[in-house]
């Protein structure tokens, strides 16, 4: 009289993986759109100096040169300011190979168009930026910039 059975095992449907790969490629999609590759592991201070006029650099073309005292995790290198070109401390005469290697890496038609990017730490001596200057002269890198931040009242000490 039961309208129920007991006994009989059922058994469960096999998962359907039918939809597995659209979700692996979505997921793959996602990661590789919002990942940003950092192309220097910066490994000086970066306290940058307030300017009022400035204007957005274009990246694709341009070298950068980081001055500053070296940062936390690199304290070994002592304390005076330090000239970064791509992932490596320089010399003040490995400069220009260093910026003629790094121009190398561009591509062939923003060789000749090239732009170096100064970004030194604001507490840093002077003298190593002339040093760097003169050393991008004698590699005829003209097109020299400096990276500062944008304030409305910057003021000039």
């Amino acid at each position: 009289m039961s309208k129920f059975r007991k006994g009989g095992s059922k058994e469960l449907p096999a998962v359907n993986t039918a939809s597995l790969p659209d979700i692996v490629f979505m997921l793959l999609f996602f990661f590789m759109v919002a990942t940003v590759l950092r192309k220097n592991d910066v490994k000086v201070a970066q306290i940058l100096p307030a300017a009022d006029q400035t204007e957005k650099l274009q990246k694709d073309r341009s070298v950068y040169i980081f001055g500053g005292k070296p940062g936390e995790g690199y304290k070994q290198f002592g304390t005076e300011g330090k000239i970064q070109i791509g992932d490596k401390f320089v010399n003040i005469n490995e400069v220009q190979p260093a910026i003629l290697e790094e121009r190398e890496k561009l591509r062939d038609e923003l060789k000749d168009r090239v732009m170096v990017a100064f970004k030194v730490d604001k507490e840093t001596n002077s003298g190593l930026v002339y040093d760097v200057k003169q050393e991008l002269r004698q590699a005829n890198m003209l097109k020299v910039i400096y990276i500062t931040t944008q304030t409305e009242d910057a003021v000039t000490q």
